[in-house]
């Protein structure tokens, strides 16, 4: 037990008055998954998306027996996008008998619960915190592309295009947002010209400078998540080319189910980069979704979720046929589990790619292409 979280626990226990001490291993038989994300709050489409998809999963691995002969387990906690609610969270999931973990669905909680796992060696991988420094620790991996990656394989997507000049709009004071859009800029084509605007925090409902600024633009680039774009797409109905191009990353997932937002209105096409086509017809995609909307509708469809399938799968074989049990502490699955992430006969296909590997810093191997979430207005 490491001193933080040690210190952590003894001042909960004198504060309720209790006697008896947190994170002492998992007293059930069931193999336990702790993750904390947005159930609440402005990005909750994401945090319900993830708890569906991996109870949706765990449900399937029990019923074919398990891992090793036990169930798996779930632990969904709610951190509503707030780093300062993840250590809580976390103290709380280890209490509960966390083994492994999906780690945070944002990014900047997410950064928060490395640094805890990473003292703790609770070995983690989430399904969509995006952030570059995620993975920095050993301990830590990702199902989602990392934001220097979106950014690159977005740039290659727009150098393959027949643009000479286009928009950016990204948030300034944003990890997710400025990662994407420097890795943009360095892969992007020199003889594309950019017109680009920004925001922060301290300015997100109003965006008509911005708008006046890009208004020229056939092909918008937005590497933010949807609430701030599709205000943007909103305001800029009567402004923007009708024969523009929205163009973001897996921040756009989601946008159709933005509370207020009247997508059928937009008259330009918006497209995002992903691993994961809600539309698909076929293969796994198409069981997913499925078998998804008919437990959960299609509000919650996204890659987030999607990926989180794929998470708790790919967790269950890295497991399976190794010595781990309930009774495993979460340290020594952890070292079992980067051991087998990192061996080059590890292969997992799933929903959002398949022969999927992962790199030596933690960042999955995967192939990523552009979706259209809704062609321009007739």
């Amino acid at each position: 037990m490491s001193k933080k979280f040690f210190a952590i626990v003894l001042a909960a226990l004198m504060v309720l008055g209790a006697f008896s001490f947190a994170g002492c291993g998992n007293k059930s038989n069931t193999i336990k998954i702790g993750f904390s994300g947005p159930l609440t709050g402005a990005a909750a489409v994401y945090g319900e998306a993830v708890r569906n998809a991996a109870e949706m999963a765990v449900k399937e691995i029990n019923a074919d027996g398990g891992v090793n002969g036990y169930d798996l387990e779930l632990i969904a906690t709610d951190d509503a996008h707030d780093a300062k609610k993840v250590e809580a969270n976390y103290v709380n999931m280890l209490d509960k008998g966390m083994q492994v973990s999906l780690g945070c669905v944002t990014s900047n909680p997410c950064l928060e619960f490395c640094a805890l796992s990473k003292e703790d060696n609770v070995f983690f991988l989430t399904p969509s915190a995006s952030n570059d420094d995620v993975t920095k620790e050993d301990n830590a991996y990702q199902m989602c592309f990392a934001d220097a990656k979106q950014g690159v394989a977005a740039a290659n997507y727009v150098n393959g295009l027949d643009f000479d000049e286009i928009g950016i709009f990204y948030k300034s004071d944003d990890s997710y947002s400025k990662g994407i859009y420097a890795q943009f800029k360095d892969t992007l084509d020199k003889g594309i010209k950019t017109v680009e605007a920004s925001f922060t925090s301290a300015n997100e409902t109003d965006f008509n400078t911005q708008i006046n600024k890009l208004k020229d633009c056939k092909f918008i680039f937005m590497p933010i998540y949807y609430t701030p774009a599709s205000l943007f797409m909103t305001q800029a109905v009567e402004v923007v080319s009708a024969d523009t191009v929205y163009y973001g990353c897996d921040g756009f997932d989601g946008i159709e189910s933005a509370e207020g937002f009247e997508i059928d209105k937009i008259p330009q096409k918006i497209t995002m980069l992903s691993h994961f086509n809600s539309k698909a017809d076929k293969g796994m995609a198409k069981e997913f979704i499925d078998k998804y909307t008919k437990e959960y509708g299609a509000d919650t469809l996204n890659q987030f979720g999607a990926s989180a399938y794929d998470c708790v799968y790919a967790l269950a074989a890295a497991m399976e046929g190794k010595d781990i049990t309930p009774k495993t502490e979460a340290s020594e699955v952890c070292d079992i589990m980067k051991e087998v992430f990192q061996s080059k006969d590890f292969k997992f296909s799933g929903v959002t790619g398949d022969d999927i590997t992962w790199n030596k810093d933690g960042s999955v191997k995967k192939d990523a292409q552009a979706f259209v979430i809704k062609e321009a207005n007739a």
